[in-house]
């Protein structure tokens, strides 16, 4: 008997970054229009940022089989996909001399209104933070970017301002 996981397409995070994409326009039902655009972006060779996208398929896993076994399939890709960011980047994620920091959208295969705000700053930390404004000489703009990071983690992630 086939199990849950065996259905399940076995890549479930694609890359792009310097002019490579594991994905493309084509793939807009499997990557969303945002993944699927920034993977064509890159192709084209217009400057955007390094990244990947988690498939739309595995919001569907999520809702069917719950967060730990959604997070089992899905965490060490997505470790691999920030190893893929920092090494294009020369930064570590949540390093306190060199930080990479990433931002986290949410996508679906058609446009939705009401869909999940950005995530700026993922990465940013109490330590991490230092590293920032030792490293753009800026602490006001390293410090804002944290706050900005953490009242967006609380509203989005924590529901912190649901009414």
């Amino acid at each position: 008997m086939e199990t849950t996981l065996n259905k399940i397409s076995t890549k479930q995070v694609y890359t792009f970054g310097n002019k490579k994409a594991e994905g493309n326009t084509k793939m807009k039902a499997l990557l969303g229009g945002k993944g699927a655009n920034l993977a064509e972006m890159n192709l084209i060779g217009l400057p955007v940022p390094p990244g990947f996208t988690i498939t739309t398929t595995m919001c569907t896993t999520y809702n069917k089989q719950g967060k730990g076994f959604t997070i089992s399939l899905l965490k060490n890709d997505v470790e691999a996909g920030i190893k893929h960011i920092e090494k294009i980047m020369g930064s570590v994620f949540g390093d306190e001399e060199n930080p990479c920091l990433v931002s986290v959208r949410s996508g679906a295969r058609d446009s939705m209104p009401g869909m999940m705000d950005t995530v700026l700053n993922t990465g940013l930390n109490d330590k991490a933070v230092l590293g920032l404004a030792k490293k753009t000489d800026n602490p006001k703009f390293a410090w804002d970017s944290y706050r900005r990071f953490i009242q967006m983690f609380g509203d989005v992630v924590m529901n912190t301002n649901a009414q």
